[in-house]
């Protein structure tokens, strides 16, 4: 007897990737014409358009008669939709973003009458277990994944903490684009066999079967195709159907085996966890513009909610900034030039709403307002052009943020005048609005030209070297011959190290001093280290001209103990992972065809602790462990979408375009902060690095 085969026919639609967007969304209205088309013949059953309704919102765009059409179509339940405004990395999104990204991409969806959703990852790199609580918060059960998954069979339970999700693993992944190649109908039916053995490996006696693949139309005689190669299998029976057909045939599987992690095995598909590292300059932008973003949002609905609309704009795109292709940093030099536009234009909305809202309550620098429900003791800086007793850290030229908030005025030459940064040292401040009262505690910062240090952290120069406490640091450089997906090591290569050549007192104050630091490794890199009064943490501004390619920095920590477990954030949660320090990858380079070597990095959003020590980063979103070390990436050059001569992963993961911008040449530079003491302390100073208080 023949099993069964339920295929769903679809399309994964990268917005942007190895072309621009309004490139792919001409592709897009021929290929979703056709569909739509197809649907209307009755020559296709179904459709599932990739799980995001940003897509077919850029289509409608351009096909607004197409409208009634595809209504009709979801109502018929023959088209499905959402639940997401758009497919975007798992790792590299905050909490925050996921869930605006399912509120938009379920309330669109909803309108055109779509009432069908599963978390559909399909193509995502690797997968987070910290989805599972927020799916479920929005009402969905299902989910799909394919990276990552190992030996997982196709049905399974996948667990965080006390919420589960019944979820599908695509054995043989989305992409399945046989019925489009020009092979006879006897080859087409060997080929599919193949796919549908190893399926059936994993699988009970239905199968799941994606038809589609990357911005590939549908064959206009997909039925007629199907019809000849069901003749032909002995084992397996086509029939087009939806993915929620499979689900309700299957729901006594899922119980079979259960999984209590994240999906990051590398052993049978590619996870391309260098991509973490590629364009640290995007990765700085989304963390930035999420956070003002998300400040903004708070700060507008404490007082009425009057800026909702334009917050729903910005978020609009942020969130097509990270799709994967584009978070990741593996597209073209002139997509990413337009996710870097993009992210301005969500800078420049969000501040201006918070300057906006300061200035239609006018309260003079005066007060503060605390949207968090965790207080804050700490350091706040904040910009005005009024002279105040409090340290000043900047003085700049401009007009006064009240000034140009005012329609009623028009800003003149005489008015362009001094604007002030300070600091200010506060204590427990509790949420909602307050005093602005500095703390009168004497200061306990102190700094030479070696060393700089308070009462609950120090740093020193030693005979040339680094040391927080008594973990060395330094800044290494290694070769990489690798591409926008994957780190490419040497096999003999471990690094050389930069000199410090000279340490120096930048800057002395009551509230924050600042130990100013020149490396040399090959090119010269200035360090600033500040420290505020009674600030667990260091921060490091590091800046320099990159003048070289195809190599990747890395800020690197000894914490004089082997490493076996780190503590990392994903989603707001603190995840806790394990490693075999003693790996090598330089030693484990693959020599066959299809293998991504393991490796020891893996992703963080904004921190990551273990031994003792922990960094709370603005922008670096990976990290390392090699032995005693924990090694954060600064920059990574390479020069390739996708390398086929990467030595770490031994088949192509996209076209092989030369993308100039991802040498990352010119200037550049990161934030950290550093910060001595136990995991409990990470999720803390995370939260006081990216606090929200704002001085009204």
């Amino acid at each position: 007897m023949k099993r069964k085969v339920i295929a769903y026919v679809h399309f994964h639609w990268d917005r942007e990737w190895y072309r621009e967007y309004e490139i792919f969304r001409m592709r897009l209205l021929r290929a979703f014409d056709n569909v739509l088309e197809m649907l209307e013949n009755n020559t296709l059953p179904s459709f599932y358009f990739d799980g995001q309704t940003s897509a077919l919102l850029d289509y409608l765009e351009i096909r607004p008669e197409k409208e009634t059409l595809i209504k009709q179509f979801i109502k018929d339940k023959r088209l499905f939709i959402g639940p997401f405004y758009c497919l975007i990395d798992e790792f590299l999104t905050d909490e925050n973003c996921f869930r605006k990204n399912l509120e938009l991409g379920l309330k669109t969806a909803r309108e055109f009458g779509c009432e069908d959703f599963v978390g559909y990852f399909a193509d995502t790199f690797g997968h987070s277990a910290c989805t599972i609580p927020i799916l479920k918060e929005f009402g969905i059960d299902k989910a799909i994944v394919w990276r990552g998954c190992g030996d997982i069979p196709a049905e399974f339970k996948w667990r965080y903490e006390n919420t589960e999700i019944d979820t599908v693993n695509l054995i043989r992944g989305y992409f399945n684009d046989i019925f489009s190649t020009p092979y006879d109908i006897e080859k087409k039916a060997e080929l599919l066999k193949i796919n549908l053995d190893k399926i059936a490996e994993k699988s009970g006696s239905t199968l799941l079967l994606p038809i589609g693949a990357d911005h590939l139309g549908v064959e206009k005689d997909l039925l007629e195709q199907i019809k000849q190669i069901n003749t032909i299998l002995k084992d397996y029976e086509i029939q087009i159907g939806s993915i929620f057909d499979y689900f309700n045939i299957v729901k006594n599987r899922f119980n079979n085996f259960k999984v209590n992690d994240e999906l990051r095995d590398n052993s049978k598909t590619f996870i391309l966890e260098g991509s973490y590292s590629s364009r640290i300059d995007i990765k700085n932008y989304n963390i930035e513009a999420s956070y003002k973003l998300h400040l903004a949002d708070k700060l507008q609905k404490y007082y009425g909610n009057k800026y909702e609309k334009l917050i729903e704009y910005a978020y609009k795109m942020l969130i097509q900034n990270q799709a994967h292709d584009s978070i990741c940093g593996c597209s073209t030099d002139d997509v990413h030039f337009e996710n870097i536009s993009r992210y301005k234009k969500i800078l420049q909305i969000a501040n201006n709403i918070i300057d906006e809202i300061k200035f239609e309550n006018r309260l003079n620098n005066t007060k503060i307002i605390n949207l968090s429900k965790q207080s804050y003791t700490g350091t706040i800086k904040f910009k005005t052009s009024e002279k105040l007793p409090y340290q000043i850290i900047k003085i700049e030229n401009g007009f006064d943020k009240n000034l140009l908030c005012n329609t009623q005025r028009i800003p003149i030459t005489e008015d362009y005048t001094k604007i002030y940064t300070y600091l200010v040292y506060l204590k427990d401040i509790q949420n909602g609005i307050s005093d602005l009262k500095p703390s009168n505690d004497e200061t306990d910062v102190f700094i030479t030209d070696s060393c700089i240090g308070n009462s609950k952290i120090f740093l020193s120069i030693k005979d040339n070297k680094m040391f927080i406490g008594d973990k060395e640091i330094k800044i290494k450089d290694f070769i990489d011959n690798g591409d926008s997906y994957n780190y490419g090591p040497e096999a003999d290569d471990y690094g050389q190290e930069g000199k410090i050549l000279n340490s120096k007192i930048l800057y002395k104050g009551e509230t924050r001093s600042i130990l100013w630091l020149e490396v040399e490794l090959g090119d010269i890199f200035n360090i600033q280290i500040s420290l505020d009064k009674y600030s667990p943490m260091l921060n490091f501004l590091i800046e320099w001209e990159n003048t070289k390619k195809n190599h990747q920095l890395q800020f690197v920590i000894n914490t004089n103990d082997k490493i076996k477990t780190t503590y990392s954030e994903d989603m707001g949660n603190i995840i806790e992972r394990h490693f075999d320090s003693s790996y090598d990858i330089r030693k484990n380079l693959p020599k066959e065809r299809g293998i991504e070597a393991k490796s020891n990095n893996a992703p963080m959003q904004r921190g990551v602790f273990t031994n003792g020590i922990g960094i709370i980063t603005k922008g670096i979103t990976q990290y390392e462990i090699f032995h005693n070390e924990l090694r954060i990436p600064l920059l990574r050059a390479t020069g390739l979408i996708s390398n086929k001569d990467n030595t770490s992963r031994s088949t192509p993961a996209g076209p092989p375009i030369k993308v100039n911008d991802l040498q990352q040449l010119g200037k550049n530079s990161v934030q950290f902060n550093i910060f001595i003491g136990n995991k409990s302390e990470l999720k803390n100073n995370i939260k006081n690095t990216y606090n929200e208080c704002i001085v009204l």
